[in-house]
């Protein structure tokens, strides 16, 4: 008899489920509730029983894949700061995003700011990071002030400081408040008092020239949530949840067309159908799917014959697409895909910093064409010229932003290309000539 697995049970990061618009009123966990619940034990642990080291082979064990879009194994990146020479090291949370669809950044830093605090902490103990960073989003207001209370309280109770058993420093980086902000380059120049713009490279890598010049960890908000948990409880606990190749859980921001949009925490390998009917309580008004974007804009669009793909890295991987930030965007029968391809074209224009002439005139130019289709102007050539746009642009510029335009639309139109055919044969929208039913 198969084992009967309990909701709670499949929880490593959060006690409930939330919707969007109850999200400003969560209220964060306090320093006596955490601790009640294990909190700091990890660090701990860390500190007086496993060491670097072994906390580095814990993390390795359990899997755990860095949740801000790449899947990259945690522990490697740890590893590649702690084989440089260098003795001083640093470590940057970051929790600057500011994708489209994503809010599960700003859930983790208004409900458990202690539980972000110990994984900051841990990980800093493992790479020999004696100050640490959280980047946090400029935006989020009210997280900022909760965030400030939780560290004046960990602060407090020994957990950091000079003079603690661990002599980590702890510091409060705002981002700007823009998407290029969470290329973790950027992020460095933003610390270090200059622009959000990404870095030249070569070097490649902050592990080894980072935050001034030294090795740096730049990990991403939920990554180094999930370390108190594996720490305390091990890495078998972690690897019972999720797929075999993306242990754990993830918290998805799922949007769009749904009855429930909501931040839900569930195990990789969870089916992007299960999400959207279990969680997001099915399509709004009755209507069918049309498609999905599994992880935000930055990765290819799904059509709805795909809805049973699996939400975990290699899987969506082997089907052309990602998992992202798990920012999960449904689309309904009722959706205009070119209307959908205009609305993030027109994000990565307005988002691009200007600094790769690439990227400021490449983006604008994939919104143009697609705005001359859009308002019936378009001719069949347009499309043809899109699709070239689209595949002469990726790679270009110093980071992802314009290759992200550039999969936003490309996926789009490879799904819906009779769509934007449409738009010319009618002048137009048909979806607002004639309504679909």
């Amino acid at each position: 008899m198969s084992k009967v697995v309990f909701l709670e049970e499949t929880r490593i990061l959060t006690e409930r489920d939330v919707s969007l618009e109850r999200l400003p009123s969560v209220q964060p966990l306090s320093y006596e509730a955490y601790s009640l619940k294990g909190g700091y034990l990890g660090l701990s642990k860390a500190m007086d029983t496993l060491g670097p080291s072994g906390v580095r082979d814990a993390v390795k064990a359990a899997g755990l894949r860095g949740r801000g879009g790449a899947g990259f194994p945690t522990w490697k990146k740890w590893d590649m700061v702690m084989q440089q020479g260098e003795k001083k090291r640093y470590l940057c949370c970051n929790a600057a995003e500011d994708e489209p669809g994503t809010f599960k950044d700003r859930y983790l830093l208004r409900t458990n700011p202690h539980q972000l605090i110990e994984g900051v902490l841990i990980a800093a103990f493992t790479v020999g990071a004696d100050e640490a960073y959280l980047f946090i989003n400029c935006r989020y207001t009210e997280e900022l002030v909760f965030m400030a209370e939780a560290l004046r309280v960990s602060k407090t109770a020994g957990h950091w400081g000079l003079g603690s058993a661990s002599g980590i420093v702890l510091k409060v980086c705002e981002s700007p408040g823009s998407y290029v902000a969470g290329e973790e380059t950027a992020l460095l120049e933003v610390i270090e008092g200059r622009e959000a713009k990404p870095r030249q490279k070569p070097p490649y890598y902050p592990t080894m020239h980072g935050l001034y010049g030294k090795p740096t960890v730049v990990n991403n908000a939920e990554s180094l949530s999930n370390v108190p948990f594996i720490v305390r409880e091990g890495a078998e606990a972690f690897q019972s949840l999720g797929s075999p190749s993306s242990p754990g859980t993830m918290i998805f921001t799922l949007t769009g067309d749904v009855n429930r949009p909501g931040l839900y925490e569930r195990p990789l390998g969870t089916s992007l159908r299960t999400l959207i009917s279990d969680c997001g309580g099915g399509i709004k008004d009755g209507l069918v799917l049309k498609a999905v974007f599994p992880g935000g804009p930055s990765v290819p669009v799904v059509p709805a014959s795909k809805a049973d793909l699996v939400l975990d890295f290699d899987t969506l991987k082997a089907a052309g697409t990602g998992l992202g930030t798990g920012a999960v965007i449904v689309m309904s029968e009722e959706s205009c895909m070119v209307q959908v391809a205009i609305q993030y074209a027109r994000f990565f224009a307005n988002e691009s910093c200007g600094q790769c002439p690439p990227c400021s005139l490449g983006t604008v130019h994939l919104s143009e064409i697609l705005e001359k289709i859009e308002a019936g102007d378009g001719r069949e050539s347009d499309i043809t010229h899109l699709e070239q746009s689209c595949e002469m642009v990726k790679g270009r510029g110093q980071c992802f932003l314009l290759t992200g335009a550039a999969i936003a639309v490309e996926s789009i139109l490879s799904h819906f290309r009779h769509e934007f055919e449409a738009h010319v044969t009618a002048g137009g929208c048909p979806l607002i000539v004639q309504p679909v039913h």
